[in-house]
């Protein structure tokens, strides 16, 4: 896509990175100062895993997963100040980010047929955002949107993330056996995302990596909002 064509087309920020980069909370931020939509493409994903679960789909049988992965009706609202995620209409927020889900959410996004599905509402979710939207996930830059405006890798060292992870569950009440075997989840999620044959967590040739080990959630967000205006700025005028 030439500069031109970038300057009238909607302005799409892909941000990706492994678990535990601080994504979610950077890509709602960057959203939210710039005026954008915000999709947490791993929330649909654990919206699926959840629904599986709920359902008594094997979520380690691929050929199981495939079959029911077009039932659940999924709806990801994309405001930065206040995101939602619903299945069959019910708020699913609270439950997907349970460990019964962060153990089996890698196993049901390596499915091909999932993928498809979620890859076509996350395009979806783009293509009806007024000013434009920030997309995190694994995928973003690399598959879903390969002609995003900027595209981000997002990354950290593993000491950093898990030590990031452990704080966040402290202050929501977790026991410390709990925040041990999830800081320890964190190397086998990337193990998972960044093997699996369809999509793998990669970064994009195109994109640009910020590593947040000894930046502030302030630097980083400065850093991608500047690189935006900076890549964007006449499509954000536009919008």
């Amino acid at each position: 896509m030439d500069t031109a064509d970038r300057a009238h087309a909607p302005v799409v920020v892909a941000i990706d990175g492994p678990s535990g980069s601080g994504k979610s909370t950077v890509s709602r931020a960057v959203a939210a100062r710039l005026g954008l939509s915000f999709l947490d493409t791993g929330a649909m994903y654990r919206a699926m895993t959840w629904w599986m679960l709920a359902n008594d789909v094997d979520v380690n049988d691929p050929e199981a997963v495939a079959v029911a992965c077009g039932k659940p009706v999924i709806v990801s609202g994309t405001d930065a100040d206040g995101p939602t995620i619903t299945v069959d209409g019910r708020d699913v927020a609270a439950p997907i980010r349970g460990p019964e889900v962060t153990a089996h959410v890698s196993a049901v996004a390596a499915v091909p047929a999932v993928r498809v599905r979620l890859v076509e509402l996350q395009r979806g979710c783009a293509r009806v955002a007024e000013r434009g939207i920030v997309a995190e996930g694994r995928d973003m830059g690399s598959v879903v949107f390969p002609d995003a405006t900027v595209k981000i890798f997002l990354t950290a060292s593993e000491a950093a993330r898990a030590e990031r992870r452990a704080a966040e569950l402290r202050a929501k009440g977790v026991d410390e056996a709990t925040i041990v075997a999830m800081a320890a989840d964190l190397a086998r999620r990337d193990a998972a995302d960044s093997s699996r044959a369809t999509a793998p967590l990669t970064q994009a040739a195109d994109a640009v990596l910020v590593d947040t080990s000894a930046l502030s959630l302030e630097q980083v967000i400065d850093r991608i909002t500047t690189l935006v205006a900076e890549r964007a700025g006449a499509a954000l005028s536009a919008a």
